[in-house]
């Protein structure tokens, strides 16, 4: 299509165009408070842009995951030290029962009393969180033991996997966050199980067996220190939890500061901009009212 404008008119309507631009944008990023809508409007950062939104993303997602497992770490903190304190009964009834003074029946009736710990320490290791037993590794659906006194050796067979669960801190590394029933109170050492030092001293005491009682109770002290490791790595797993959690939120404010920079509004600058733009199309408008038109009829009338 042939413009009738003559190049005067045509360089003014385009100059008046961009000022109009300018001013659209610049109000725009005023009402927005964003300066970068697409990738136009600043290509040369918009891969960054787009980096440090990715990386934010990736932190919120890894602070609500640690959010998760600070819930079962915790609970599996304070399931422990229950057991602790438990296990702590048990040193203090098989000293009882390690009285030369203790007759038979005492001793039947301390058996019984660590029967109710035992059931106790069966039902911490059946501690759930969010429909999961913490302590059954990854196979978490099912409990892992049951407890039958009838028997011999009444806690089962453990009945759930390893536990190979990992969080992921913001820098990228990973650390375990549980452990399971079996390591905890089912050792493959005899001189760190629970269950079957326990199990070992209530027979003794019901055999009113003065040997086997006090190797039942020898032993308890190191069973003792080994619950209490147990305890220590959930309390290094709360402070690892603290920790990515404290590095999430601190990588979270750098890089909505950094996105900020990239992408928000300079509003001193914006309003300049607009104010420039609305005085320079002012202008341009006035001046181009003051200039004379010549048309056919003034060459007729001359």
């Amino acid at each position: 299509m042939v413009s009738n404008l003559n190049p005067y008119s045509q360089q003014f309507v385009y100059n008046l165009n961009r000022i109009a631009d300018r001013m659209q944008t610049a109000q725009q990023q005023i009402s927005t408070g964003v300066r970068v809508n697409q990738v136009s409007d600043a290509p040369d950062s918009i891969s960054t842009l787009l980096a440090a939104r990715a990386s934010l993303s990736a932190a919120q997602q890894i602070q609500a995951n640690l959010g998760r497992v600070k819930t079962e770490v915790d609970s599996g903190e304070q399931a422990l030290q229950t057991a602790v304190q438990l296990f702590d009964q048990v040193q203090t009834l098989g000293a009882q029962g390690d009285d030369s003074m203790a007759t038979a029946d005492t001793r039947a009736q301390i058996s019984q009393q660590l029967d109710g710990i035992l059931q106790q320490l069966v039902g911490i290791a059946s501690t759930r969180v969010e429909g999961r037993y913490i302590f059954s590794g990854d196979a978490d659906q099912r409990p892992p033991y049951t407890l039958d006194l009838t028997q011999a050796n009444p806690v089962s067979a453990y009945q759930g996997s390893a536990a190979t669960r990992v969080a992921q801190n913001p820098h990228g590394g990973t650390f375990p966050i549980s452990e399971t029933a079996q390591t905890i109170f089912d050792s493959a050492d005899p001189a760190t199980n629970v269950f079957a030092a326990i199990t070992a001293l209530r027979t003794a005491l019901n055999n009113n067996d003065d040997a086997g009682i006090q190797a039942a109770v020898s032993g308890l002290s190191k069973v003792g220190d080994y619950l209490n490791q147990q305890l220590a790595f959930y309390g290094t797993v709360q402070n690892n939890v603290a920790q990515a959690t404290n590095d999430s939120q601190t990588m979270q404010t750098q890089l909505q500061a950094q996105i900020s920079d990239l992408q928000d509004t300079d509003m001193t600058s914006a309003i300049l901009e607009l104010t420039q733009s609305q005085t320079a199309q002012q202008a341009a408008l006035q001046s181009e009212a003051l200039i004379p038109r010549t048309s056919l009829l003034n060459y007729i009338q001359s």
